[in-house]
């Protein structure tokens, strides 16, 4: 038989581009106004991409599914998904270069970062400016969060990141993919990398309806739980008490009360 029809893949490939610029659109001219801002910057049309989905006339596609669509089309050593109410002109691509750069000798296992994010709770932080010359700055830059501002987000795309499929809606993903990244093995950072959002966000009465979803689901995800494999049995849980779990005595239980659920 011949075997001309097999593929090698490379330990590591090259990207074809140094930026994915990905945005969901909702109003064509304000986006391609934040284009010729990125161009303007820096971020050059021979070697960075712009891909957008079109939800001006109707919604075709949420922040979650369109960002797993993103990540998979992108062919960028970095992904940048971005609002289109941004402006990239207070900082350069040289700017961002440096502060990634930085970042990479901090800490190789970076994922995902972006301009404002918190991390813990009332430890917020951000570097951001708005309309009229307003510059919002607080926070010792890089600091390793927990979850991100969606304004301006760079994704590694070696990170190989995606969102949740069973979450859905324009709020929160950010946290979706940070979470993400610390379940791979992942960090994710916030950096000091300047540009003009120009709106303050809007926390409409979906992100209540959002923030249940993201909560209910990790909180199902992270629940404690005895995993059964083929070759051995053990307990995953966070809880400092877990050695009073995983006891023999507790195994014991868990296994009575599951073949009395077989039996019911």
């Amino acid at each position: 038989m011949e075997y001309d029809f097999l593929q090698k893949i490379e330990a590591a490939e090259s990207p074809v581009f140094s930026y994915s610029i990905c945005t969901l659109t909702t109003r064509i001219e304000e986006y391609r106004e934040m284009v010729d801002s990125f161009i303007r910057a820096g971020f050059g049309r021979e070697d960075c991409e712009f891909l957008y989905i079109d939800n001006s006339a109707q919604n075709h596609s949420d922040a979650y599914t369109g960002i797993n669509r993103f990540l998979a089309r992108a062919k960028g050593e970095y992904i940048i998904v971005c609002h289109q109410d941004i402006l990239i002109d207070k900082d350069t691509r040289n700017d961002l270069e440096n502060k990634l750069s930085e970042l990479q000798q901090l800490d190789q296992r970076w994922a995902i970062c972006g301009n404002a994010g918190a991390a813990g709770p009332n430890h917020i932080v951000y570097h951001i400016s708005y309309p009229d010359n307003v510059f919002k700055d607080k926070g010792k830059f890089p600091l390793k969060v927990t979850a991100l501002d969606e304004n301006f987000l760079v994704i590694k795309k070696s990170a190989m990141l995606a969102t949740s499929a069973d979450l859905s809606g324009f709020h929160l993903y950010a946290t979706d993919l940070c979470l993400h990244a610390e379940i791979r093995g992942f960090s994710s950072w916030v950096i000091a990398f300047n540009l003009t959002h120009k709106s303050y966000g809007n926390a409409d009465h979906t992100f209540e309806q959002s923030r249940r979803q993201l909560i209910k689901k990790y909180n199902h995800a992270f629940r404690n739980r005895w995993i059964q494999t083929p070759s051995a049995v053990f307990l995953l849980s966070g809880a400092k008490l877990r050695w009073f779990y995983a006891n023999p005595l507790a195994l014991f239980a868990v296994r009575m009360w599951n073949g009395i659920k077989k039996r019911l």
